[in-house]
């Protein structure tokens, strides 16, 4: 929620912090973006001071230098890409306000980034965290090792974003007060969820996932209280006081089980979605099945775990070919 201090001017011209209220009143952005262009209109505020000159007077030129000496200080190109974005949306809506001939933004694009290939786990390293959760599940009566095992099967099994995990409820709910978006089948063996760009897909669940989201679910009620919200009654996966699970606990307990199974690396839910996507590519060969079942928009964005792949033919080739081992 916007409260009324993100609205003071911090000494931004006047045009800058009308905008802003234009933003909230009638764009509705959530706060974390609204931040976001509060931050890159004060780069702007700072530009011009600087300069010397007025809102007006900055000219395509001027941007560039300025963009060139951020890029040299350090600055990424996705920093300067969403910079950019709020400086040339501003001038779009005040421009023609003041009889601007042109948006000095327009025609500045930002220096290209390259895109990291995403971190993913052997299938190897991907065993011993889920069986070392499992073999914690099986010395102990603790609720939460079964749930967490529950998740962390299910997050490799259906390759899920973290948010998509924690919006699934139990069984589908449509009623007056509360209407499901995400929900699990027990008797089909697959979960709905809905993703990006509000767009649903079905997804299968592996037995290893099914049989662990079993074993939660007898536990369940336990956690489930009456004067929690409706959506937290309806919720998969519970916290120890009853609320729907948040992104942060499942990162930290992820966090813990990575220690305790001796694996070197900060290990996030994001990346064993990448783990499911990359060992299904490497298995299967069809780029279009993971593509569908990541929920990609567009088949480029599924294309970068082929570059993955091909960095784990590669290796292995290195390691094994008897051709291909440096001299060192």
């Amino acid at each position: 929620m916007i409260k009324n201090k993100d609205f003071k001017k911090n000494n931004l011209k006047k045009p800058l912090s009308d905008w802003l209220v234009y933003i909230y009143t009638n764009l509705r952005y959530s706060k974390n973006t609204f931040d976001n262009y509060k931050h890159d209109l004060s780069l702007l505020n700072e530009f011009t001071g600087e300069n010397n000159i007025s809102l007006e007077e900055v000219t395509t030129e001027n941007v560039r230098n300025f963009f060139a000496k951020k890029h040299s200080q350090g600055v990424g190109p996705k920093g300067i890409a969403r910079t950019l974005s709020a400086w040339r949306s501003f001038y779009k809506w005040w421009g023609p306000k003041i009889n601007m001939m042109s948006n000095p933004i327009s025609g500045i694009r930002p220096p290209k980034a390259t895109r990291p290939l995403p971190k993913s786990l052997s299938v190897d390293q991907i065993k011993n965290l889920l069986d070392m959760n499992e073999y914690q599940a099986n010395k102990t009566s603790d609720c939460i090792i079964f749930r967490d095992q529950a998740i962390f099967e299910l997050l490799y099994s259906s390759g899920l974003r973290l948010s998509e995990l924690i919006s699934i409820d139990i069984k589908y709910e449509s009623n007056i007060n509360y209407k499901s978006t995400s929900w699990i089948n027990l008797n089909q063996s697959e979960i709905i969820v809905l993703g990006k760009g509000n767009k649903q897909r079905k997804l299968p669940i592996g037995n290893t996932a099914l049989n662990a989201i079993k074993k939660w679910i007898d536990l369940r009620e336990k956690f489930v209280l009456k004067t929690n919200s409706i959506n937290d009654r309806h919720a998969l996966f519970l916290g120890i006081k009853g609320r729907r699970i948040s992104p942060r606990v499942i990162q930290m307990q992820l966090l813990k089980l990575s220690k305790t199974s001796n694996l070197c690396m900060h290990i996030s839910p994001h990346m064993i979605r990448h783990s499911f996507a990359s060992h299904l590519l490497q298995s299967s060969q069809n780029l279009r099945a993971v593509q569908e079942l990541l929920g990609h928009k567009t088949i480029s964005t599924t294309q970068i775990y082929t570059k993955l792949d091909f960095q784990h033919l590669a290796s292995v080739y290195d390691k094994t070919h008897p051709r291909a081992i440096r001299k060192k």
